[in-house]
């Protein structure tokens, strides 16, 4: 069974940073497209971003290009979500999940998620 462990959220004042890693174990990860997804208080869960199996192929949501960067090592069996300038809009619980094998496909496997805050 695939488990996804995120860690690294917390609490930030606006324009700062915070890194975010996705630890896989249980099953395979490193021939599956990864995202990161993040649902702030009161509203649905939204895609944030996502990196293809082999992270030749980047995507974001449009209010976070030029801000956060995705990658894994796969190797390390991690995802990580590098993000700067962060902004109070920002503030969620960000999950992690498995996508498709070679191809996005259906997110099927998720992680808890960790909190993050921006303060204004």
């Amino acid at each position: 069974q695939v488990q996804l462990v995120e860690s690294g959220g917390g609490l930030a004042q606006a324009g700062g940073s915070l890194r975010l890693s996705c630890a896989a174990s249980g099953g395979p990860f490193s021939t599956y497209t990864l995202g990161w997804f993040r649902q702030a208080p009161g509203k649905e869960r939204e895609f944030v971003a996502r990196i293809t199996w082999n992270g030749g192929l980047t995507y974001y949501t449009d209010s976070v290009k030029g801000r956060f960067t995705i990658s894994r090592d796969n190797v390390k069996n991690t995802m990580y979500l590098q993000m700067n300038d962060l902004k109070p809009e920002d503030t969620a619980v960000y999950y992690c999940a498995r996508g498709g094998r070679y191809v996005t496909g259906v997110f099927d496997y998720w992680g808890q998620g960790t909190q993050v805050t921006v303060s204004s």
